[in-house]
């Protein structure tokens, strides 16, 4: 894979939320899953949107899973093991699975895959699962370990340092390389949302704190 426009991927990461708007790359299939959003986009970009919603985050419905008939919150501490071997928090893992599972069915896999908040958590077990670069966008926190796994290093995540959601869980970890960006303008509960995200990489890229484009690593 080639390297990917970071700008490019905020600009996909906010129409992520309103796929009819998406043109290039089209998209070639959507997840019908009532509970979970993705879209394979040509050249097999993995798109993965978020709930967008900090009191989504603060009582952790995603949108809504449910284990057991429960809802999970963002400070559970349940863990469990992957397909990939890594201890995941185990609502990020569930959401992952349910796309990895669609992928399988669709007989296709990423070469490349974006997300933002809940999707960015996603993103972070997938590129691990297919050894892919990601770029996540207002990232939880999915790992339970600390130190890092094989194949964190595909993972880049822009996070905002006014924004909540990337600090939780705050018993788990992220993946990969994390990019933490002081906005001039502090947002508080805006600036979880894909348009600030968009803004603060313009941002950070004219001041060199963000490079221009994402190919992963090692």
């Amino acid at each position: 894979m080639t390297a990917f426009s970071i700008r490019d991927a905020a600009i996909l990461a906010e129409a992520s939320y309103t796929p009819g708007a998406i043109r290039q790359p089209a998209i070639m299939h959507s997840c019908a899953h009532d509970d979970v959003q993705a879209h394979m986009l040509e050249g097999n970009i993995l798109l993965l949107p978020g709930s967008n919603s900090i009191s989504d985050y603060k009582n952790f419905n995603l949108r809504p899973i449910r284990l057991g008939r429960r809802k999970l919150r963002m400070d559970d501490n349940k863990a469990e093991t992957g397909a990939s071997g890594t201890v995941w928090h185990q609502g990020f893992l569930a959401y992952a699975s349910e796309i990895f599972h669609w992928l399988i069915q669709k007989g296709t896999a990423p070469n490349f895959i974006i997300g933002h908040s809940l999707g960015a958590a996603a993103a972070q077990i997938l590129a691990k699962s297919y050894n892919v670069p990601a770029i996540g966008f207002a990232a939880p926190r999915p790992k339970f370990s600390r130190g890092p796994v094989k194949h964190h290093r595909q993972c880049l995540l822009i996070n905002r340092n006014d924004d909540i959601v990337p600090r939780l869980p705050t018993s788990f970890f992220h993946m990969g390389q994390v990019k933490k960006l002081s906005p001039a303008v502090k947002r508080a509960l805006p600036a979880h949302s894909m348009k600030q995200y968009r803004a603060i990489v313009d941002e950070a890229q004219a001041s060199g704190a963000l490079p221009d484009k994402w190919a992963g690593g090692a």
